[in-house]
Order: C-alpha cells, then sequence, then structure tokens
C-alpha cells in the first residue's frame, strides 16, 4: 500500500534501501537477528539495575563524608570551685565517636554554620548553647532543692533545601550520637549530685526516682528547620521533577528533531501505520544537516521553557526567581539538546542507546536529588562530577531554593552547561565535517 513522494510505483521504497544495504547479499542469519537485541538489552538492564538499586536500598550503609556542622556556644560554669565546660566535653566525645569516615563533622562557629546552611554545603548542623553547663548545673541542684528548672537543650539544625532524606539522616546520626554523650552526662551528672549529698551535712540522702530519671538524661534534643521550605515545593522535591523535565525536554526533544527532520530531508520514510511516505533525499551535507537540527532545538528551548513556567505558575509552584529559572532552563535544554544530536550525528542509530545511558540511566540515581549523593555508593559521585542531569539539579535547585545565589550550585550548573554545550558543538561539527570531506553522504548510491 505505501507509495512515496515521488509517485514510483508502490514498494520502490524497499528496493531503494536493499540496494543501499548492499543487494544480492546474503539475508541475516536467524540467530544474529535474535541475539543482538537480547544481548544489547540483557547489559542495558543490568546497568540499570546496577544503578537504580545499588542508588536506594541502603543508604545507611552506603555513607560517607556527610557533611554536618558543629557549633559550641556553651560558656562553661564553676563548680566546686572548679571551672566546668560540658560543651567542650560533648564536642570531645561527638569528634571521637562519630565516625570520620561516614560523617564529615565540621566543627564551626555559629556564623560559618549559618552560611555553610545558607549554601547548602552541610545537611544539618548540631549547636550546644551558651548555657548549656550553667542549665546542667541548675538541674542538678534542683533534683534536691524546690524550685522551678528548665532542662537544658541542644538544637539540632535540619536543611529541608538540601533534601528530605538528607533531613532525615540528619536526625538519625545526630539523635545516635546525642544519646550515648546525653548518657554519659547524666552518668557524670547524677554521681555529681550524689556525692555532693553525701558530703553534706545530712549524708546519706538519696535522690527521688523521678529526679535520677530526669538525671539520667539531662539534655532535650530539639530538632529545628533552618529556613524551611513554602508551600508548593513538594517537601524539597520540586527541584528535581523540574529538573527531570528540562533534561527530558533536551533529550526527547533532540530525538524528536532528529527522526522528524531526517524525515523531511528523506534519509528515513515517515510511518503512519500500514503506510508510509518516503520523500526525495535532500542534497544536504551531514554538518548543514547538523545544523538545521540544532537550529531547531534552540528555537524550542524558549518556548518549552516558558511552558514550563507558565504550567509551574497555574499549579502553585513559588517562583520567585522566575526569570533567572527560565533562562537557566533554556541554555540546559539547548545544551543537553545539541550533545544528544550530535551523538545521533556521530554515531547513527547507535547514538540512541548512548543518550539514554548518558542522560536517564546513569543520571537520574547521579543527581543525588532525593538521596544525597553521600549515601550512595562512592561512585555514584564520582558520575556527578560530570553526568549533565546532576549539573542541572545544581542549577534549579539554588534558583528556587537558595535565592538564586551561584555558590549553593548556580555558578556551578551554568559552567558546566557552557562546558557541556561547548563539547557538543565541536564533537558534532568536527566529526560531521570529517564524514562530509571523505564523501560519506547520507544518500543512496
Amino acid at each position: 500500500m505505501g507509495t512515496d513522494s515521488t509517485g514510483d510505483r508502490p514498494g520502490s521504497h524497499a528496493v531503494t534501501t536493499e540496494r543501499t544495504a548492499g543487494a544480492g547479499g546474503p539475508s541475516p542469519r536467524p540467530i544474529r537477528i535474535w541475539a543482538a537485541p537480547l544481548v544489547v538489552i540483557t547489559l542495558l538492564m543490568a546497568l540499570l539495575s546496577t544503578m537504580y538499586l545499588g542508588y536506594v536500598i541502603n543508604p545507611e550503609k552506603n555513607l560517607h563524608e556527610f557533611p554536618i556542622a558543629l557549633v559550641n556556644q556553651d560558656d562553661g560554669d564553676i563548680r566546686d570551685g572548679e571551672p566546668i565546660n560540658v560543651g567542650d566535653q560533648i564536642t570531645g566525645a561527638l569528634t571521637d565517636r562519630v565516625p570520620a569516615d561516614k560523617v564529615d563533622l565540621r566543627v564551626t562557629g555559629i556564623g560559618e554554620a549559618q552560611r555553610l546552611l545558607a549554601n547548602g554545603e552541610v545537611y544539618g548542623a548540631i549547636v550546644l548553647p551558651s548555657d548549656l553547663s550553667k542549665r546542667l548545673s541548675i538541674l542538678g541542684a534542683g533534683a534536691v532543692v524546690p524550685g522551678d528548672i528548665e532542662q537544658p537543650a541542644i538544637t539540632v539544625l535540619t536543611n529541608p533545601r538540601t533534601g528530605t532524606y538528607a533531613t532525615q539522616i540528619v536526625q538519625i546520626v545526630s539523635k545516635q550520637a546525642l544519646v550515648q554523650v546525653n548518657t554519659e552526662v547524666g552518668r557524670q551528672l547524677t554521681d555529681t549530685v550524689d556525692a555532693a549529698l553525701n558530703s553534706g551535712p545530712g549524708g546519706g540522702t538519696e535522690v527521688s526516682g523521678a529526679s535520677r530519671l530526669i538525671l539520667a538524661e539531662p539534655i532535650d534534643v530539639l530538632i529545628e528547620q533552618f529556613r524551611p521550605l513554602p508551600d508548593g515545593t513538594g517537601s524539597g522535591l520540586s527541584a528535581f521533577f523540574f529538573t527531570l523535565l528540562v533534561v527530558l525536554a533536551g533529550f526527547t526533544g533532540a530525538m524528536i528533531v532528529n527522526t522528524m527532520v531526517d524525515s523531511a530531508l528523506g534519509f528515513v520514510p515517515t510511518e503512519y501505520g500500514p503506510w508510509f511516505v518516503h520523500h526525495p533525499t535532500a542534497p544536504h551535507s551531514r554538518l548543514r544537516t547538523l545544523l538545521l537540527k540544532w537550529g531547531v532545538i534552540t528555537v524550542a528551548a524558549p518556548i518549552v521553557s516558558g511552558v514550563f513556567l507558565g504550567i509551574a505558575q497555574l499549579l502553585g509552584m513559588p517562583l520567585e526567581h522566575g526569570l533567572a529559572l527560565f533562562l537557566f532552563s533554556i541554555l540546559a535544554i539547548i545544551a543537553v539538546g545539541v550533545t544528544a544530536l550530535s551523538v545521533l550525528a556521530v554515531f547513527g542509530s547507535a547514538g540512541l542507546l548512548l543518550n539514554l545511558i548518558l542522560f536517564i540511566v546513569l543520571g537520574l540515581p547521579s543527581a543525588g536529588a532525593t538521596i544525597p549523593l553521600e549515601a550512595t555508593p562512592r561512585y555514584m559521585a564520582w558520575l556527578a562530577t560530570f553526568e549533565p542531569m546532576h549539573q542541572i539539579y545544581l542549577g534549579i535547585r539554588a534558583i528556587l531554593y537558595f535565592d538564586a545565589h551561584g555558590n549553593p550550585g548556580l555558578a556551578r550548573g551554568v559552567g558546566m552547561c557552557v562546558f557541556g554545550l561547548a563539547v557538543g558543538l565541536v564533537l558534532g561539527a568536527v566529526v560531521t565535517f570529517v564524514y562530509d570531506r571523505k564523501g560519506l553522504e547520507r544518500r543512496s548510491r
């Protein structure tokens, strides 16, 4: 039923295709027809399962160099004529006991800790208050002296703008570490109170059972958010899904542009169910064809970026820096689209699989968006140094959650997108130019 656009007899396109492949040659063996797809599918699925299951199944076991700030503001106190500083004791205990290979515990001042939190450089902070020692002394005295007292507290600041799961890890790590410290401080405080009572005029007096329960765990641990996220951010997931939209716009956009432009230029037939149209092959070089495809994806990028922002606005997503997000999304879509088109121009049909692996298979788990990279296998962090999705995520997260500042990731995102775009342009232009010079034209002979 097929008729090509030149008006030739039905089925003439099949003759052309046969000649291009080498008319009269032997047909592929059945084992080759079956084996090649099976091998490719098996290898791709093995890679997928390694990346995706390795990414998600055991983040606590994979924890490494997870950055948390530790702030000791304790001014100390005088007890029995001797200076004491419980904050120093707790800082030393945490530094010694928290596994250095799993948690990067950074002892800083409060100002530096706030800066690290604001830039997304740490996932949380443990803050020891300035009156910690004094309140513990008051608590010890209050165990035997009537009166109202307040339990001293240590504050754990989480950083929800770095991700929901990162917040959970901060809480788990800090609670595990502070439970041990709290128990040790409680034992010391109980011993101090007992010694003071036994050495006093009424020696032999015992602390009540209720008071011992308080003294056993004297420090209250408060969990607070540093700069909570506003409504409409999906608890910190909106940046990831917007990143996914941008990457898919470049990746799938390139596939669509490649197929439709090749069809319009007559390099491949267009099928509509049982019908097809095969236009005459246009006299375009490989480089000229690639330039045309680059032009189409470049024009599409601002349109698609505008659609994304418009829909986000309609759905109630906060867009305080809409222009920055619009411009960065354009850059990212062009960078991904141009590179994907170059890979297709260089490797042909195999470029489809290469693009899938580069932008999706390796990109999603190494983005560091849902589970922080410090809680994934170390090869994920290595992939994140160059994988496009991670760079784009850093830029979008900085725009949406960190006031579009450069330090939290926008500067790196822009720089890596420009670098990736340059690589795509050079790769595509140079290789297609060489193909053209060698006479490797895209037409039947």
